[in-house]
């Protein structure tokens, strides 16, 4: 059988053609953005002018305002308030000793405010480092140390542990009229702390902050009233804690059971 061919119509293409008034408004508009952005760049390069001045603001005492302003002028590479890198900029001024936190901020029209917070050394580490108030060694080689630091030792990488310990128990001893002048942690895990006043309190490796708290309640009155006669205070005892006094062979104080680490 035959079948009748289909004719079937081949799919015309349309052409869309913008009327000219279309075509007008479309160049309008193009050219209205190319103006707008030639006028940007005309005012950012404008506004791009070379930094006159730099401001340094902060509470100094171990930074150099001086050194500071060196440092920005020298990251600046000839470039202008707006091409400025804030952030290379602050990232130069920490390489300085004793920056803690930076702030750099454009000052229209033609210069850049810096402030600078110095860090707060709250101990020393060994005999050169020195540590902040967040338990951090922010100075491994320190050529100035204030002496009146208490003085930390332990392990390597155990100086934000050893910083823990040390900023929870100076201020209660503070309060207690004593001062610590060192915590040291022994390669075993013992730990120990020197007074002021020369008395060692010996605190052992085990219960390291229960030890501590019978100290303060127990043996504080016996050490602040006689400091002077005392060379140590073990407190490795299961009850009570044993005194070694100057000169004199160790006596117990209220002592039970045997001693550990």
């Amino acid at each position: 059988m035959l079948r009748r061919a289909r004719n079937r119509r081949k799919p015309t293409a349309r052409s869309w053609r913008l009327p000219g008034i279309a075509w007008r408004r479309l160049g309008a508009v193009l050219g209205a953005l190319a103006a707008i952005g030639a006028a940007v760049a005309a005012l950012a390069m404008a506004l791009d002018r070379q930094v006159g001045f730099v401001s340094v603001e902060g509470s100094f005492q171990r930074v150099s305002p001086v050194d500071v302003e060196r440092v920005v002028k020298a990251e600046l590479h000839g470039a202008g308030l707006l091409s400025v890198d804030l952030a290379a900029v602050r990232r130069a001024i920490h390489t300085l000793p004793w920056v803690d936190a930076v702030s750099v901020q454009r000052a229209w029209p033609r210069g850049l405010e810096v402030l600078v917070i110095e860090q707060a050394a709250a101990a020393r580490w060994g005999e050169q480092g020195l540590i902040n108030t967040r338990g951090e060694l922010f100075a491994a080689d320190s050529r100035h140390i204030p002496p009146e630091l208490a003085q930390l030792s332990g392990p390597p990488d155990q100086e934000p542990l050893v910083a823990q310990r040390y900023l929870a128990a100076a201020g209660r001893l503070t309060q207690a009229g004593l001062r610590m002048t060192a915590l040291r942690l022994d390669a075993r895990g013992a730990w120990e702390f020197d007074l002021s006043n020369g008395v060692t309190v010996r605190l052992g490796r085990r219960q390291v902050d229960e030890r501590f708290e019978k100290f303060m309640s127990t043996a504080l009155k016996l050490v602040t009233e006689r400091g002077e006669e005392i060379s140590y205070v073990d407190m490795r005892y299961t009850n009570g804690f044993a005194i070694g006094w100057r000169g004199a062979a160790p006596h117990a104080a209220g002592r039970e059971g045997g001693r550990n680490a």
